[in-house]
């Protein structure tokens, strides 16, 4: 194929080989930063591990949640990462479709966000179960028990949606990654080599290949876009589809996808900037890419802040006493320093990057990106707990708070996306060497043109 490329666009073969050793040169061996950061990765992922323990084998009453407020950081955990997962996709699949050249250097890193998140957000419906061995129950197996789940519940709609996700997007990632590891495998030696060569599925780069592999892509690429919308749509209908004062809302759905999104781009930000600096991709992920990513954040800025005001509009013009009194309690009761950090953070924040030198800045682009997030946990969390505890009636109002379970949990579940997401960095190429080169192919060929 490089071949091809050279006598087409006219493109020296050393740049095309240039492109290979810089991406491949990732997955030398690490040094002894990158061990300490696996080990600190780990360690918080025994602990919450060493958490998870201890609430099964002593019982749920370790953990924060009772009544009035039985959903609680669990909860709000999975739908905080199921929303980190949106990213990849919107970074993949729609700006490909869109032929959006941005993207080529940062998506594949996206996307092994996306899956490692969906598996992170997996975790938590089987941790709030409590009685995790039983976990079976969700599914329709035929049993003596006379346990059929009920399909008209959204809890069960979170099942099939998640699944078919995570199935589509890790199918996506892998067919994404199938010329880079022809590439790596090429590259490597000893067990790598047969490593990659199982993954290569016998890729060569012929004509005939790529024939078969560009539409199978494209496919793959229309097959996951509706999931972006889907997905957290059903996730917001957990709630939407109660009668909870709160969360009985129609505006859920197109409010949990824009949060998503927004929450995803900015953990894109935190992710990569870090990952640009440690292994020296200046070349190919640009100050360019982010500011794109920025301009993508003020756009999802505008829209949750659109959402949070028009959340407290209706509130007010309902007329509904129950509405009314829980969005007050929101802004002015136990949570109100949550609920005005997130607007805060995750409405007027992101402004920040109208400006130029903002968006071109790295360090204002990974505090603002590490803020949003921030801000997107207490949403959730907000949304969720705040709901709960005010509900109908007075006499039955509580309050909630987490214990060192729920924060040790929470905190093994970071260790366990940075973890993956450390193994993805030495095991898979993180830029995509086949679109890098086609892309600079095209640029060249419009030179020449």
């Amino acid at each position: 194929m490089d071949g091809e490329i050279v006598a087409e666009a006219k493109i020296p073969r050393e740049d095309l080989g240039r492109v290979n050793r810089d991406v491949l040169a990732i997955l030398r061996p690490p040094g002894k930063g990158y061990y300490l950061l696996l080990a600190l990765s780990v360690s918080c992922l025994l602990f919450g591990v060493y958490a998870w323990q201890h609430q099964i084998n002593t019982g749920m009453g370790v953990a924060g949640i009772s009544h009035p407020v039985m959903w609680g950081v669990y909860i709000t955990n999975f739908v905080f990462w199921v929303g980190i997962a949106h990213s990849g996709t919107l970074l993949s699949a729609i700006l490909f479709l869109m032929r959006t050249k941005w993207r080529v250097a940062i998506f594949r890193a996206a996307e092994a966000m996306t899956v490692i998140a969906v598996t992170t957000a997996g975790l938590y419906p089987l941790i709030h179960l409590g009685r995790v061995w039983k976990f079976y129950w969700l599914f329709p197996l035929p049993n003596q028990r006379h346990l059929w789940p009920n399909f008209q519940s959204p809890l069960m709609w979170d099942v099939f949606a998640v699944a078919t996700y995570m199935t589509v997007s890790a199918t996506f990632f892998y067919v994404g990654l199938i010329p880079d590891f022809a590439a790596a495998r090429d590259a490597a030696t000893g067990w790598r080599r047969g490593f990659y060569r199982v993954l290569a599925l016998g890729w060569e780069g012929t004509d005939r290949q790529w024939q078969h592999y560009r539409p199978t892509y494209l496919f793959l690429a229309a097959l996951a876009t509706p999931l972006v919308v889907s997905v957290h749509s059903i996730v917001s209908w957990d709630f939407a589809m109660s009668v909870v004062p709160g969360w009985h809302s129609t505006i859920f759905a197109p409010y949990f996808v824009a949060g998503a999104i927004h929450s995803g781009l900015a953990m894109v930000l935190t992710l990569l900037i870090p990952v640009r600096a440690v292994f020296r991709l200046h070349d190919y992920i640009t100050r360019d890419h982010f500011e794109s990513i920025a301009k993508l954040i003020i756009l999802t800025g505008l829209i949750v802040g659109y959402a949070y005001a028009t959340e407290a509009f209706i509130a007010w013009y309902s007329d509904n006493t129950y509405e009314r009194a829980s969005f007050v309690f929101r802004a002015l009761g136990d949570f109100a320093p949550m609920f005005w950090t997130m607007v805060l953070l995750n409405s007027l924040l992101p402004l920040a990057f109208l400006a130029r030198p903002v968006r071109r800045n790295l360090a204002a682009l990974f505090t603002i990106g590490l803020l949003v997030n921030v801000g997107m946990w207490f949403e959730r969390f907000v949304i969720i707990a705040g709901s709960l505890a005010h509900e109908y009636i007075p006499y039955a109002w509580g309050s909630y708070h987490l214990t060192w379970v729920e924060y040790g949990i929470s905190l093994g579940s970071a260790g366990w996306f940075f973890t993956w997401f450390l193994v993805f960095i030495k095991l898979f190429p993180a830029v995509s060497i086949a679109e890098v080169k086609e892309q600079r192919a095209e640029a060249a060929r419009e030179a020449t043109a």
